[in-house]
């Protein structure tokens, strides 16, 4: 399950128990409408939450981010003590061109993504 609060230019996602493609399908249909507006999209994943992921979404986000997304996003904040997670966000560089980093506490990648 996942929840998408929007403001200005910031979409911030927060996933809670298991990571699904109809969650992350939300998640797209949710910025594509953002991205209609032609200013770069900063982005928070708060994973703090998730407890699973299951094998589409890492394949869908890799087709979303690497399709005609590429250049769509300026900041993107992860936030996760999850060392796979923070290895999968690092790995995620190499299909859009935004700054990602990775955070353990949510203020701070907050704070980082609105400057």
């Amino acid at each position: 399950m996942i929840t998408i609060e929007d403001k200005n230019n910031l979409v911030n996602i927060a996933v809670m128990g298991e990571f699904t493609l109809a969650d992350f399908q939300q998640f797209e249909e949710h910025a594509l409408y953002k991205l209609k507006g032609g200013d770069k999209t900063n982005l928070i994943f708060d994973l703090r939450g998730m407890l699973d992921y299951t094998p589409d979404v890492a394949w869908e986000e890799i087709k979303f981010f690497s399709r005609e997304h590429r250049h769509n996003f300026d900041r993107i904040a992860v936030v996760t003590d999850d060392q796979w997670l923070t290895w999968q966000a690092w790995l995620s560089r190499l299909f859009v061109d935004a700054d990602i980093r990775v955070f353990s506490e949510y203020d701070k990648a907050l704070e980082w993504v609105r400057t």
